[in-house]
Protein backbone atom coordinates (compact mmCIF):
# COMPACT_ATOMS: atom_id res chain seq x y z
CA UNK A 1 0.00 0.00 0.00
CA UNK A 2 2.94 2.35 1.09
CA UNK A 3 4.80 1.36 -2.88
CA UNK A 4 1.43 2.66 -4.03
CA UNK A 5 0.97 5.89 -2.88
CA UNK A 6 4.52 6.78 -3.35
CA UNK A 7 3.75 5.96 -6.59
CA UNK A 8 0.92 8.23 -7.07
CA UNK A 9 2.56 10.50 -5.58
CA UNK A 10 5.41 10.50 -8.01
CA UNK A 11 2.66 10.19 -11.08
CA UNK A 12 1.13 13.22 -9.47
CA UNK A 13 4.24 15.00 -9.35
CA UNK A 14 5.31 14.56 -12.78
CA UNK A 15 1.83 15.24 -14.10
CA UNK A 16 1.84 18.59 -12.12
CA UNK A 17 5.13 19.78 -13.57
CA UNK A 18 4.00 18.53 -17.08
CA UNK A 19 0.99 20.86 -16.72
CA UNK A 20 3.10 23.68 -15.53
CA UNK A 21 5.60 23.27 -18.69
CA UNK A 22 2.85 23.03 -20.77
CA UNK A 23 1.24 26.28 -19.32
CA UNK A 24 4.20 28.24 -19.38
CA UNK A 25 4.46 27.82 -23.26
CA UNK A 26 1.11 28.55 -24.13
CA UNK A 27 1.54 32.62 -23.22
CA UNK A 28 4.56 32.18 -25.40
CA UNK A 29 2.66 30.76 -28.65
CA UNK A 30 -0.44 33.38 -27.95
CA UNK A 31 2.55 36.00 -27.84
CA UNK A 32 3.73 34.65 -31.30
CA UNK A 33 0.43 34.89 -32.67
CA UNK A 34 -0.49 38.29 -30.99
CA UNK A 35 2.76 39.54 -32.66
CA UNK A 36 2.25 37.76 -35.92
CA UNK A 37 -1.47 39.88 -36.05
CA UNK A 38 0.26 43.14 -35.66
CA UNK A 39 2.40 42.57 -38.47
CA UNK A 40 -0.32 41.98 -40.51
CA UNK A 41 -2.60 45.10 -38.99
CA UNK A 42 0.41 47.44 -39.76
CA UNK A 43 0.43 45.73 -43.72
CA UNK A 44 -3.35 46.45 -43.58
CA UNK A 45 -3.09 49.90 -42.79
CA UNK A 46 -0.57 50.49 -45.55
CA UNK A 47 -2.88 49.18 -48.28
CA UNK A 48 -5.92 51.23 -46.58
CA UNK A 49 -3.67 54.09 -47.08
CA UNK A 50 -2.90 53.16 -50.68
CA UNK A 51 -6.11 54.35 -52.35
CA UNK A 52 -6.27 57.87 -50.88
CA UNK A 53 -2.81 58.69 -52.00
CA UNK A 54 -3.06 56.90 -55.40
CA UNK A 55 -6.24 59.09 -55.92
CA UNK A 56 -4.27 62.41 -54.73
CA UNK A 57 -1.81 61.57 -57.00
CA UNK A 58 -4.09 60.73 -59.80
CA UNK A 59 -5.84 64.08 -59.41
CA UNK A 60 -2.74 66.48 -59.21
CA UNK A 61 -0.75 64.80 -62.05
CA UNK A 62 -1.03 63.09 -65.00
CA UNK A 63 1.25 60.71 -65.47
CA UNK A 64 2.16 56.84 -67.02
CA UNK A 65 -0.86 54.83 -66.30
CA UNK A 66 1.44 51.68 -66.03
CA UNK A 67 2.83 52.99 -62.22
CA UNK A 68 -0.45 53.84 -61.04
CA UNK A 69 -1.93 50.00 -62.41
CA UNK A 70 0.86 48.38 -60.31
CA UNK A 71 0.56 49.92 -57.13
CA UNK A 72 -3.26 48.75 -57.52
CA UNK A 73 -2.12 45.16 -58.72
CA UNK A 74 0.53 44.81 -55.91
CA UNK A 75 -1.95 45.89 -52.76
CA UNK A 76 -4.35 43.74 -54.32
CA UNK A 77 -1.85 40.77 -54.37
CA UNK A 78 -0.43 41.91 -50.92
CA UNK A 79 -3.74 42.17 -49.17
CA UNK A 80 -4.98 39.12 -50.68
CA UNK A 81 -2.05 37.07 -48.91
CA UNK A 82 -3.16 36.03 -45.73
CA UNK A 83 -0.80 33.42 -43.58
CA UNK A 84 -2.73 32.09 -39.91
CA UNK A 85 -0.64 32.70 -37.21
CA UNK A 86 -0.69 28.92 -36.17
CA UNK A 87 0.55 27.75 -39.58
CA UNK A 88 3.39 30.68 -40.25
CA UNK A 89 6.26 28.49 -41.92
CA UNK A 90 9.44 29.90 -43.22
CA UNK A 91 7.88 29.74 -47.04
CA UNK A 92 4.62 31.08 -45.76
CA UNK A 93 6.69 34.35 -44.35
CA UNK A 94 8.52 34.08 -47.57
CA UNK A 95 5.82 34.74 -49.82
CA UNK A 96 4.14 36.94 -47.61
CA UNK A 97 6.79 38.83 -47.48
CA UNK A 98 7.53 39.11 -51.23
CA UNK A 99 3.92 40.25 -51.50
CA UNK A 100 4.54 43.20 -49.45
CA UNK A 101 8.16 43.80 -51.26
CA UNK A 102 6.25 44.28 -54.78
CA UNK A 103 3.56 46.63 -53.21
CA UNK A 104 7.17 48.42 -51.43
CA UNK A 105 8.60 48.91 -54.65
CA UNK A 106 5.42 49.57 -57.07
CA UNK A 107 4.99 52.37 -54.11
CA UNK A 108 8.45 53.55 -54.64
CA UNK A 109 7.92 54.24 -57.90
CA UNK A 110 4.79 55.87 -57.15
CA UNK A 111 6.97 58.79 -55.02
CA UNK A 112 9.27 59.20 -57.41
CA UNK A 113 7.09 60.42 -59.99
CA UNK A 114 6.45 63.31 -57.34
CA UNK A 115 9.70 64.54 -58.66
CA UNK A 116 8.56 65.47 -62.03
CA UNK A 117 5.02 67.40 -60.56
CA UNK A 118 5.83 70.47 -58.40
CA UNK A 119 1.89 70.78 -57.59
CA UNK A 120 1.75 67.57 -56.28
CA UNK A 121 4.81 67.92 -53.60
CA UNK A 122 2.98 70.90 -52.80
CA UNK A 123 -0.22 69.38 -52.25
CA UNK A 124 -1.04 68.91 -48.53
CA UNK A 125 -3.09 65.93 -48.46
CA UNK A 126 -0.28 63.97 -50.51
CA UNK A 127 2.09 65.72 -48.14
CA UNK A 128 0.14 63.98 -45.31
CA UNK A 129 -0.54 60.86 -47.03
CA UNK A 130 2.96 60.54 -47.59
CA UNK A 131 4.02 61.11 -44.13
CA UNK A 132 1.31 58.55 -42.58
CA UNK A 133 2.76 56.06 -45.30
CA UNK A 134 6.66 56.65 -43.75
CA UNK A 135 4.77 56.63 -40.05
CA UNK A 136 3.55 53.09 -41.23
CA UNK A 137 6.71 51.86 -42.72
CA UNK A 138 8.17 52.49 -39.29
CA UNK A 139 5.43 50.71 -37.61
CA UNK A 140 5.68 47.54 -40.01
CA UNK A 141 9.67 47.55 -39.12
CA UNK A 142 8.67 47.70 -35.63
CA UNK A 143 6.05 44.97 -35.51
CA UNK A 144 8.64 42.87 -37.44
CA UNK A 145 10.89 43.59 -35.04
CA UNK A 146 8.64 42.42 -32.16
CA UNK A 147 7.22 39.37 -33.98
CA UNK A 148 10.98 38.31 -34.27
CA UNK A 149 11.55 38.70 -30.07
CA UNK A 150 8.79 37.07 -29.48
CA UNK A 151 9.71 34.12 -31.84
CA UNK A 152 12.99 34.50 -29.76
CA UNK A 153 11.55 34.33 -26.91
CA UNK A 154 9.34 31.05 -27.76
CA UNK A 155 11.38 29.04 -30.16
CA UNK A 156 13.87 29.68 -26.76
CA UNK A 157 11.66 27.86 -24.59
CA UNK A 158 10.36 25.02 -26.64
CA UNK A 159 14.44 24.14 -27.33
CA UNK A 160 15.26 23.91 -24.09
CA UNK A 161 15.55 20.17 -22.53
CA UNK A 162 13.18 18.81 -21.03
CA UNK A 163 10.59 21.32 -22.15
CA UNK A 164 11.87 20.51 -25.81
CA UNK A 165 9.71 16.93 -25.40
CA UNK A 166 7.10 18.42 -24.15
CA UNK A 167 6.70 20.71 -27.06
CA UNK A 168 7.09 17.56 -28.82
CA UNK A 169 4.34 15.85 -27.41
CA UNK A 170 1.70 18.66 -27.83
CA UNK A 171 3.09 20.03 -31.64
CA UNK A 172 4.65 23.12 -30.40
CA UNK A 173 7.62 23.50 -33.20
CA UNK A 174 9.70 26.54 -33.16
CA UNK A 175 8.33 29.07 -35.71
CA UNK A 176 9.81 30.87 -37.73
CA UNK A 177 10.88 34.36 -38.28
CA UNK A 178 10.96 37.50 -40.87
CA UNK A 179 14.59 38.02 -42.72
CA UNK A 180 15.30 40.28 -44.42
CA UNK A 181 14.68 40.33 -48.30
CA UNK A 182 17.73 39.24 -50.43
CA UNK A 183 17.28 42.82 -53.06
CA UNK A 184 17.28 44.56 -49.13
CA UNK A 185 21.03 43.82 -49.26
CA UNK A 186 21.42 46.21 -51.74
CA UNK A 187 21.22 50.31 -51.82
CA UNK A 188 18.58 51.97 -53.85
CA UNK A 189 20.11 54.19 -56.12
CA UNK A 190 17.94 57.37 -56.77
CA UNK A 191 18.46 59.60 -59.52
CA UNK A 192 16.86 62.72 -60.57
Amino acid sequence: MKNVLIGLGVIAILAFWLVSKYNGLVPLDENVKKSWAEVQNQYQRRADLIPNLVNTVKGAANFEQKTLTDVIEARAKATQMNVNASDLTPEKIKEFQAAQGQLSQALGRLMMITENYPTLKANENFLKLQDDLSGTENRITVARKDYNSSVETYNTAVRKFPVNMIAGMFNLNMRPTFEADAAAQKAPTVNF
